[in-house]
């Protein structure tokens, strides 16, 4: 059986009533990098360490491959 994880879902609504689209203006390094990593990169080798179904669902390893890059092309 797989791991499940975290579900990522850039276009769901937050409780209150703006969205995220709102912060990020269109054509934004953001969305390449999110367009890349999740179209463009192999994740086979992060996903075959997640084997085990214990424990609270990890973030998914995508979306966080996505924040690292991003923070190191902004120098953060």
């Amino acid at each position: 059986m797989s791991k499940t994880f975290r579900p990522w879902e850039v276009d769901q609504g937050w409780l209150l009533s703006f969205s995220l689209h709102e912060f990020v203006p269109a054509g934004h390094a953001a969305y390449f990098l999110r367009d890349t990593v999740r179209e463009g990169l192999d994740h086979s080798a992060i996903m075959s360490c997640y084997a085990e179904e214990r424990g609270y669902p990890p973030y998914h390893p995508a979306m966080m491959v996505a924040l690292l890059l991003y923070g190191y092309s902004r120098g953060v």
